[in-house]
């Protein structure tokens, strides 16, 4: 199956981000991909954490969501849209959720998944707290995708910070997924340090193949992010990566090729604790 992660440099107007995602996904579409993952925030990069709670929508209904469901039917893809902002039920005022949701090539939404982890950092020059804006998920979740080979993948979707907690990506594991979804937004501080090693880490634990998604540039908040969207197959190996800047990786995922590297290291089924 091919795949394409898209990476975004996202701005402050959801219009202008939209455009360059289409533009986007429609040369993943041209270059033959089933599968494209946008980066978290694709829609926005607020000046302030708190313009989030100015775009959310209720799940099911606006206009962001009605644009991914247009997408993808024209291009017929499948598209994991990064993250958007969706309201929580009952509503908050002062927070929002970090919702990741996956249309189909016929336009309908089949999952959604609340980051779970929220991000915090601060080394005396940056500082992030997620937790101000946002409310996590509490629980995993995937979907299947039946890829024009006859291969169906079972897909586990997570955001970001998720990527440091290796116990979320082994409940996958155990619920049979071979595909791993990461789209973020990774700062430059965090990326450049800890980005590779990690993705590589789940990956080559869970025997699983990986698509991550990132911003990847100097954003008009004065943001920096890491980028590096990258492909990885289940052996750990990086397939496909762009370092900076908009653009798209495209990568082949081979299901023969993973089902024969699981039955030669069958480490999943060695799990004791």
């Amino acid at each position: 199956m091919k795949v394409a992660a898209i990476q975004m440099v996202s701005c402050t107007r959801v219009n202008e981000n939209l455009r360059t995602a289409h533009a986007l996904l429609a040369q993943a579409a041209d270059a033959g991909a089933e599968l494209a993952v946008l980066p978290e925030y694709f829609c926005v990069m607020g000046r302030r954490d708190t313009d989030k709670l100015a775009l959310q929508e209720s799940l099911g209904a606006g206009p962001i969501q009605d644009w991914l469901a247009k997408t993808s039917r024209e291009l017929g893809l499948w598209i994991v849209a990064g993250t958007l902002p969706l309201s929580c039920e009952p509503r908050d005022e002062l927070r929002v959720r970090n919702a990741s949701l996956v249309f189909n090539p016929q336009g309908e939404l089949v999952a959604c998944y609340d980051k779970i982890h929220l991000f915090k950092f601060d080394d005396g020059t940056r500082t992030y707290d997620e937790a101000a804006v946002l409310v996590r998920g509490t629980k995993p979740v995937s979907f299947d995708l039946p890829s024009r080979d006859g291969h169906q993948w079972r897909v586990g979707l997570s955001v970001c910070y998720d990527l440091r907690f290796p116990e979320l990506y082994r409940a996958y594991a155990a619920d049979g997924a071979d595909l791993l979804l990461v789209p973020s937004a990774f700062t430059y501080v965090t990326g450049q340090a800890h980005w590779e090693v990690l993705l590589r880490a789940r990956a080559i634990e869970n025997l699983s193949a990986v698509v991550a998604s990132a911003q990847g540039g100097v954003h008009e908040n004065g943001r920096t992010t890491w980028g590096h969207s990258m492909v990885i197959n289940q052996w750990g190996q990086v397939i496909s990566v762009l370092a900076e800047g908009a653009g798209v990786v495209i990568a082949d995922l081979d299901a023969s090729a993973l089902a024969q590297h699981r039955l030669q290291l069958p480490a999943l089924g060695h799990r004791v604790v």
